[in-house]
């Protein structure tokens, strides 16, 4: 990849919930539901129906238009945050509520903190070094590392 494709990947989003992160990208075509479509012990994706069947979240940056109900989805994401089995941090196209207040209960119960970003996702392919950072005016700017 050259430096100007490189470059072109960089932008600025809206963080729902601010933080620094790095991991490789795991770029899905349809949202995911942490409840019932991750093993929280694991970080496992475990939902039959999702095409990432298998693929593990772990320590990635999870990319994906937008998350996918129910409100349970919260407690899941909060646990394995706590366990460690939770993505680095999430990159969504739209705000999810639900996926921010998982986050949020993990950082104010266990104060492990994952970034939850709103920006284009065109671009990200899984696999990419991906690098979520905080510019001086408090946006989130993600990054190919």
């Amino acid at each position: 990849m050259s430096e100007q494709d490189r470059r072109a990947l960089d932008r600025t989003g809206i963080f729902q919930l601010a933080g620094r992160a790095q991991g490789s990208a795991l770029v899905l075509s349809q949202a995911l539901s942490f409840w019932g479509g991750v093993d929280a012990e694991t970080g496992d994706i475990i939902d039959h129906s999702h095409p990432a069947l298998g693929g593990n979240v772990a320590g990635r940056i999870l990319v994906m238009a937008s998350g996918r109900g129910s409100s349970s989805t919260s407690s899941v994401l909060a646990e394995a945050i706590r366990k460690g089995t939770a993505p680095a941090g999430i990159i969504l196209e739209r705000p999810d509520p639900i996926l921010a207040v998982g986050a949020i209960v993990a950082e104010f119960l266990y104060e492990i903190s994952m970034p939850l970003v709103v920006c284009d996702t065109s671009g990200i392919v899984s696999g990419d070094r991906i690098a979520i950072d905080i510019d001086e005016d408090g946006q989130a700017i993600v990054s190919l590392t």
